[in-house]
Formats: C-alpha cells, sequence, structure tokens
C-alpha cells in the first residue's frame, strides 16, 4: 500500500512517528519543530507543518542560528534522547545554521537541520540567493554544513528521502556519533508528489545503546586503580549524556576517589559530596589543580580533555602519571596514551565499583584527609568571594553569582557559555543536582544562552530556567526573547553589564595587548577605545522586546530583583550593573596556565613581559606518550 503526499509532508508525518528508548523509558526523538519560513521552504515544509500541526508542534524563531541554539539546548536537558528539528529558506537563512551546527557537534548534542536548497531541476538558473560555483553545478551554500554535520545529504529526489532519513535517525541516537544532522531539501522536491510505502510511516523505535566494557580493558583498568596511591577521576561530560552522576558518586564514595569536574561534567557529582573537589583546569579550583599535578592516575570518565582541562598541557605533572580514559568514543578513549575502557560511562563505572569492590580497594587515609582539608580552604575563599559586606553597594560579578547561589535550589537551572562568567562559575558555583549547570563551554558561543534557555524551559516546564548574560552575548542574540514572550516560555534573564568583553579584555592584558578593542566605550584621540563608556540602556532594550525588567543597582537591590524574577510566571529579566573598578576583589586568579600564544617580537613593554611570562609557561608543558 501507498499513500501520496509531498517530500516535505512524508518528512513530517514521519518525523512525527520516531521514539528513542534507553533503559525501557520511550519518548519523541523530534519533540517540534523550529522554523523561520522563506522561498527555499515556504511552499514545502511550511505547508507540511500546518498541515501536520497536530503531530508536529511548531516554534517560530527569529534567528536561524538561536533556533539551533533552542534545540540543542532541549536535546541536552533531554538526555540526548530527544531534539528538536530545525527548518529554513535558502541563502543566509541555511548558512546562519552553520554556527550553531558546529556547536552541536562539538557538545555532541543532537539536531535535525532541515535547510531549503535550490532547485534541483535548475528551471531558473540561478535563483534568489544561490551561489553560482562555475567549476560545480551540485554546490550550493548548504555545503558549507558538511563539517559541522555528523551526517549530510541533499535530496534530490523524493525516493531518496527513504533511506537518507532513516541513516538520519541512527546518528541522531547514536551515543558516540550524534551531532548535527543535516537534510539539504531543494525547494521544488519538497513540494513534489511521491507514492510512499506506508511502512515508512510506521513507528520506529531507536535503542540508545550502554555497551559494557571489554574483559580484558576491564581488568587492566582495575590494575591500573589499585596500583595508584593518588588516583584523581576528572568527570566531563559523558556523565551527564550517560545519566551515570549515581554511579559515579557510588564509586567515588566506595574507592574515595576525588573527583573534579570540566566545565561540562560540573555536576556530575553535588557540591558537598566528600568526593566533589570542583572544577579543574584553567578556570578550576586550587584543590583539583593541585590534586591534578600531583596525581598518578587521572580517570577520564566522559571527557575530551581539551586545553582548558589540562591547561594546555602543563597541568599533570608527576613524572609517573598515567590516564585511564572511560570513554564510549574509542577516539577520546585513546588520548593522552591512556589506557581505553571504552564503554557507556555508566556500564564502566558500575563494572568498575563491583570489581574494586571485591577487593575492598580504598584510597589511603592520608590522602583523604589532605584533599578534604584543601576543598575546605576553597569553600573558604568562595564564601569570602561572594560575602557583601555592604549591602547598598554596586556588586562585583562574584556578589552577583553569590546573589543567585544563595537563592537558589536544586530545581533551578543556570545557562551560560561565554565571556567572564564561565570562569567564574566554574571555580564559585555550587552544583546542587546533575543538571542544575548548564555551560556550553565546546564551542563557547556568544549568544547561546536565551534561545537554550527557552529549550531548556520547554524541556522541563516545570523548572526555573536562567540565562545568566554578559552585555558582549546579549547584543550578539537578544532576538529569542521575542517567542519567549510571543509562547509565554517563563525564562529568568539576569542580564550582567560590565561594558564590554570582560574576559577577552583580560586575556589581552595578560598577553600584552592592553585590553585593545575589548571595552564598550568611545574612541580616544589615541584611536583606542578607553573614552566614556557608550549610553547604551540594554535594561530598555530587553523591555522593548517584551520582557519584565527588574533594575538592580545595589546587592541589596539585587537580592530582592532575584527573588521577584524567581517566583515570576512570566519572561523575566534582572538587570545589574557590576562593580569593576581595581580597587575590588574578584574571583581568584587563575590555578593553572591556559596557551594562547604572545607575540614573539615587540616594543612596547606589556608584550616584552607577556612573552617572557609565557616562555616561561610553555617551557613546563608535557606531551604523553
Amino acid at each position: 500500500m501507498t499513500i501520496r503526499l509531498t517530500v516535505a509532508q512524508a518528512l513530517v508525518r514521519f518525523l512525527a512517528a520516531q521514539y528513542s528508548e534507553r533503559d525501557g523509558a520511550r519518548q519523541r526523538l523530534i519533540g517540534a519543530t523550529w522554523g523561520i519560513f522563506g522561498h527555499g521552504n515556504v511552499a514545502g515544509l511550511g505547508q507540511a507543518l500546518i498541515e501536520y500541526a497536530d503531530v508536529m508542534p511548531y516554534h517560530q524563531g527569529r534567528n536561524e542560528q538561536s533556533m539551533v541554539h533552542a534545540a540543542v539546548g532541549y536535546a541536552r536537558q533531554s538526555n540526548r534522547l530527544s531534539t528538536h528539528a530545525v527548518t529554513t529558506s535558502i541563502g543566509p537563512g541555511a548558512t546562519n545554521l552553520v554556527t550553531g551546527a558546529a556547536l552541536a557537534t562539538i557538545n555532541h548534542l543532537p539536531v535535525l537541520l532541515l535547510p531549503g536548497d535550490v532547485f534541483a531541476t535548475r528551471p531558473a538558473d540561478p535563483v534568489l540567493q544561490q551561489l553560482e560555483v562555475p567549476y560545480a553545478g551540485d554546490v550550493s551554500v548548504n555545503d558549507t554544513l558538511r563539517p559541522v554535520s555528523k551526517y549530510f545529504d541533499r535530496i534530490t529526489r523524493p525516493e531518496a528521502l527513504i533511506p537518507s532519513a532513516l541513516q538520519a535517525m541512527r546518528v541522531l541516537t547514536d551515543p558516540v556519533e550524534t551531532g548535527a544532522v543535516t537534510l539539504a531539501l531543494p525547494q521544488d522536491v519538497q513540494a513534489e508528489g511521491f507514492d510512499w510505502p506506508e511502512e515508512f510511516f510506521a513507528e520506529r523505535v531507536w535503542t540508545v545503546r550502554r555497551p559494557g566494557a571489554d574483559p580484558a580493558e576491564l581488568a587492566e583498568a582495575v590494575r591500573a586503580i589499585r596500583a595508584a596511591a593518588r588516583p584523581l577521576v576528572v568527570a566531563g561530560g559523558g556523565v551527564h549524556h550517560s545519566r551515570a552522576e549515581e554511579a559515579l558518586a557510588e564509586f567515588a564514595s566506595a574507592t574515595r576517589i576525588p573527583v573534579a569536574s570540566t566545565q561540562a561534567g560540573k555536576g556530575s557529582l553535588r557540591y558537598d559530596h566528600p568526593q566533589d573537589v570542583g572544577g579543574i583546569g584553567h578556570t578550576g579550583t586550587a584543590t583539583a589543580d593541585e590534586l591534578a599535578r600531583a596525581a598518578d592516575l587521572v580517570i577520564g570518565v566522559g571527557t575530551r580533555y581539551t586545553d582548558f582541562t589540562t591547561a594546555s598541557g602543563t597541568l599533570f605533572q608527576n613524572p609517573d602519571v598515567r590516564f585511564l580514559n572511560l570513554n564510549i568514543a574509542p577516539f577520546d578513549g585513546h588520548k593522552l596514551a591512556g589506557l581505553p575502557l571504552i564503554a557507556d560511562a555508566r556500564s564502566g563505572l558500575e563494572e568498575l565499583t563491583e570489581r574494586l569492590g571485591m577487593h575492598g580497594h580504598r584510597v589511603a587515609d592520608s590522602y583523604v584527609r589532605a584533599y578534604t582539608e584543601d576543598k575546605e580552604r576553597w569553600e573558604q575563599r568562595v564564601d569570602a568571594c561572594f560575602e557583601a559586606r555592604e549591602a547598598d553597594v554596586r556588586p562585583t560579578q562574584p556578589q552577583v553569582i553569590g546573589a543567585l547561589d544563595a537563592l537558589v535550589d536544586e530545581s533551578d537551572i543556570i545557562i551560560n557559555a561565554a565571556g567572564s562568567l564561565p570562569g567564574d562559575l566554574h571555580k564559585l558555583w555550587r552544583a546542587r543536582s546533575a543538571d542544575q549547570y548548564h555551560l556550553e563551554y565546546g564551542y563557547s558561543c556568544m549568544g547561546y544562552e536565551i534561545p537554550a534557555a527557552l529549550g531548556v524551559k520547554l524541556a522541563a516546564p516545570e523548572r526555573n530556567v536562567w540565562a545568566l548574560v554578559g552585555d558582549g552575548t546579549y547584543l550578539m542574540m537578544p532576538t529569542e526573547i521575542v517567542t519567549a514572550v510571543q509562547e509565554g516560555i517563563a525564562i529568568k534573564m539576569l542580564l550582567v553589564q560590565n561594558h564590554g568583553y570582560a574576559s577577552i579584555g583580560g586575556l589581552s592584558e595578560s598577553v600584552g595587548g592592553e585590553r585593545f578593542g575589548t571595552a564598550y566605550r568611545f574612541p580616544s584621540e589615541e584611536g583606542t577605545y578607553t573614552g566614556a563608556p557608550l549610553p547604551v540602556d540594554l535594561a530598555a532594550n530587553a523591555a522593548s522586546l517584551g520582557m519584565r525588567v527588574l533594575r538592580a543597582t545595589t546587592v541589596r537591590d539585587l537580592r530582592a530583583a532575584l527573588a521577584e524574577a524567581r517566583d515570576a510566571d512570566t519572561p523575566t529579566c534582572v538587570y545589574v550593573e557590576t562593580e569593576t573598578s581595581d580597587t575590588v576583589s574578584g574571583a581568584p586568579e587563575a590555578q593553572a596556565w591556559w596557551d594562547v600564544p604572545v607575540a614573539e617580537t615587540a616594543t612596547r613593554p606589556s608584550a616584552v613581559k607577556a612573552r617572557e611570562l609565557y616562555e616561561r609557561h610553555v617551557s613546563t608543558r608535557r606531551r604523553h606518550l
């Protein structure tokens, strides 16, 4: 039996019948579709989405990149078991997807991209917004999505959709391969009718695997852990993707091995778990970084070992250090010449805990006492950063974080991606639940926070969802405030105004760049941006987009505004300008290095001094072979 539908109608019906399953729980794989329509998709997918509005929810976006961010936020909050699709027209609508696609793929988060494409039949050549490539007639701007997609196909014939759609679902549900999946859809093919086999629209359930460890690799891993005197776990985002937090807590409690976390892995243990020692690497805690320097075995669980985690290869300094990498992806499992333990994080941790328990393995009491005391000292430093001795003064950024930290409970979710906030949050935030800390730091994309908050709130409507946004990030992409207002998605936004790119300003100063071009100020006579602050009013801008705005000028105001925003049932912004003068204390300085090359030749004293310091740091880099 067959049914005649357009390609777009068939695709929407197919997507509505796809499900994922893990641990016996089943859910829609494609929960909704975001879209901005133009001539490349309005008559195809646009018509199909209204035709099947009863089975495929639709969300109206304002920016194509931000629609991908919203889908990614939804996917992460849904533990990668459900995601959204995103459709755009051809031309700039399609190329605006590239940044979001890169973010999804780098962070191993599934999202389905459905950009319109030029005519497959070429009745008019070129069409509006078409890129002409003289040497290749089959290339369009959508090909820019190839390198940032885990699967890419262009559907030039209706029947080609069947195998391609099935492959797309396979990749979206593969815990190793998942990321952005792109099906480029020529606008004429979208609207073309075809007789589809009814079996194509049958419900399909895609099982998300939990592979266990190879027995030989598991035995070697157990031997390595038992032989280590100062082991350290580095928990990455794979712990969350696997929902392995409880398994990690049991492993840590049984062995008493301390657990540090990457940005993606923070919250793998609650902040008050005895074995949690906080963030690791350039933005980590002193406790975790000192443990890393002395560790003789580093047990990476679901981590990619980025340069922030390894302090650009300078962190793990024990001459006898070895690495044991529990990872579902062989590519990551073999990094740093480590012993690979290729398995799902939860399955692998459960197997390790069982095997080590058979031997009654635990680290020495003296090791536990040492890192416990170090952790207590660090928590005192956090308290000092959060403390505001006067309530009627402008808050520092750590005090802003502290005010929110004092207000929330384990049901709140905070979202951030870029600027100076990620470093402060990694050091200072006290994660109270497995999914409270949502940092996108694989791509660290400015503009992610607001649309991602929409996606997270759609996945968890009962939760308070906070987008923590600096002024630089806000100016990149505030447009989805309109979507939040339109659909009544009651996100909370904490908008921090510090008049520029504070994070890059600090980095610029440290590498001899003298904060050039990093402040939002008028130009000076010397051609640098060191004049008066710009007279922008971001709070008024947010209000003009329909968001309720609460202004806070002092610590006291801030506490009241945050409490009021938390109780609000409409999209609400708390706007605060932070104290940035050199006379006030901020977050603790970096506890480990990060490699940003410094000019080898320069005449300005700041750059000469920065180069000398750079060469000292570079000399400590190790290649773990």
